[in-house]
């Protein structure tokens, strides 16, 4: 769940891919083992989904040119 809220605020499919991957791994260990945290796990999930979804929308549009990332602050007429 860490990795999935890293993700969201700052790192992207940095954090968001392996988060995705190390929840549904805990969430099959917790299936067969009856431990508790499933909760958790399926919270760590849908966070890494989430960021790897908002980063692929981010790209494409960043790609397609329609975001762009210009910091420019200075307003010269």
């Amino acid at each position: 769940m860490i990795l999935g809220i890293v993700s969201i605020v700052c790192c992207g499919l940095f954090a968001g891919i392996p988060a995705f991957i190390l929840a549904q791994m805990a969430r099959k260990e917790i299936a067969q083992t009856g431990q508790g945290g499933s909760g958790m796990a399926t919270a760590g999930w849908w966070l890494g989904l989430i960021s790897i979804v908002l980063s692929a929308i981010s790209l494409v549009l960043y790609a397609t040119g329609v975001l762009t990332f210009d910091f420019n602050s200075s307003t010269t007429y």
